[in-house]
C-alpha cells in the first residue's frame, strides 16, 4: 500500500469513522447475541432431556432489520446512521415516538474515541486495526457482561487466541510475554475464586472472569496484570458502593468484574507499559 494512502485510511480520523460503524454493529451484538446463547442452551437441554423445544425465530447479528423494541417499527437505513440519526430523531422512534436508549449513540462514540486513540497510541500501520479490534471486543463483552452478568466464550476465547496468535506473528508483544499473561491472568483469578469460596461458600465470580483476563494478559502482557486488577477492583468498588447506597443495586444482585477489567485494560493499553509502570513506581 502507497504510505500516504496507508497514513490517511489509519489516522485517528479516519479510524473514528470506521469506530462509530463498528460501534453501531456493537449495539447489535450486546443486543442479540446473549438471546442467541438462550436460545441455543434451551434447545440443548430439550434434546438432552428428549422433550418438545418451540424452536422460534431468533434473530441473528445480520438479520432481521433492527426493530423499535415499542412499536415494531422497522427501522430505515437513514434512521440507523451512527450518532446522526439519534440527534436528528431527537432521541426518539420516528413512528410511535418512544424513547431510544442514549446508550445506543454512547457505545458508538465511546467505540470511535478508542479506535481514534489506538490511532494515536500506535500510528498508521495495519497491526493498529488488531488493537482496535482487541478494544472493540470489549466494549461489547463489558455491555453484555454488564447487561446479564455473562462474558461469552464466543468473544472471550477468540479474544484469548487472537492475542497469541498475533504475538507468534510479531504483531504485538513479545510471544513469552503474551503465554505467559494468558497463564498468569487465568490462573490468578482461578486461585483468588477458589480461596473465597472455601473461605465464605459463595462464589465470588464467575468464570468467564478467568477468561477475559487471560485474554488481556495475551495482549498486554503479564507486567500489565496487577495494574489492570488494580484499576479495575477500585473501580468496580467505588461503583458498587454508589450503587448499593443509591437505588441501583437491589438486594441479592452484585455488580459484574467484566466491565471493570476491561475498562482498566483499555486504560493500560493506551497509556503504554513504561507510563503505566511509572505511575505505579515500577519503571
Amino acid at each position: 500500500m502507497d504510505p500516504h494512502v496507508q497514513q490517511t485510511l489509519l489516522s485517528p480520523p479516519a479510524l473514528a469513522l470506521l469506530g462509530l460503524c463498528i460501534g453501531s454493529f456493537l449495539n447489535v451484538v450486546i443486543h442479540r447475541l446473549p438471546a442467541m446463547l438462550e436460545h441455543g442452551w434451551r434447545r440443548e437441554s430439550s434434546e438432552v432431556l428428549g422433550v418438545p423445544f418451540a424452536d422460534d425465530d431468533v434473530p441473528g447479528l445480520m438479520k432481521p432489520r433492527s426493530r423499535c423494541p415499542a412499536c415494531g417499527h422497522a427501522i430505515a437505513w437513514h434512521e440507523n446512521l451512527p450518532v446522526l440519526s439519534y440527534l436528528l430523531l431527537r432521541g426518539r422512534c420516528s413512528s410511535c415516538r418512544a424513547p431510544i436508549s442514549i446508550r445506543y449513540p454512547l457505545v458508538e462514540v465511546v467505540t470511535a474515541l478508542l479506535f481514534a486513540l489506538a490511532g494515536w497510541r500506535f500510528g498508521a500501520q495495519p497491526s493498529t486495526l488488531l488493537w482496535c479490534g482487541f478494544a472493540a471486543t470489549l466494549v461489547a463483552l463489558a455491555g453484555i457482561d454488564w447487561d446479564t452478568t455473562l462474558l461469552p466464550d464466543n468473544l472471550t476465547l477468540p479474544l484469548l487466541w487472537a492475542g497469541l496468535l498475533s504475538s507468534a506473528a510479531g504483531w504485538t508483544i513479545p510471544l513469552p510475554d503474551a503465554v505467559w499473561g494468558a497463564a498468569v491472568g487465568y490462573l490468578s483469578l482461578w486461585s483468588v475464586y477458589w480461596l473465597f469460596k472455601k473461605t465464605t461458600g459463595k462464589e465470588g465470580m464467575g468464570f468467564g472472569d478467568f477468561k477475559l483476563l487471560a485474554a488481556v494478559g495475551a495482549w498486554l502482557g503479564v507486567k500489565m496484570l496487577l495494574p489492570v486488577v488494580l484499576g479495575a477492583s477500585v473501580i468496580g468498588a467505588a461503583v458498587g458502593i454508589a450503587m448499593k447506597l443509591g437505588p441501583g443495586l437491589r438486594e441479592g444482585r452484585y455488580v459484574p468484574f467484566g466491565p471493570f477489567l476491561a475498562g482498566a485494560a483499555l486504560v493500560v493499553m493506551l497509556a503504554g507499559q513504561a507510563r503505566v509502570l511509572g505511575w505505579l513506581g515500577w519503571a
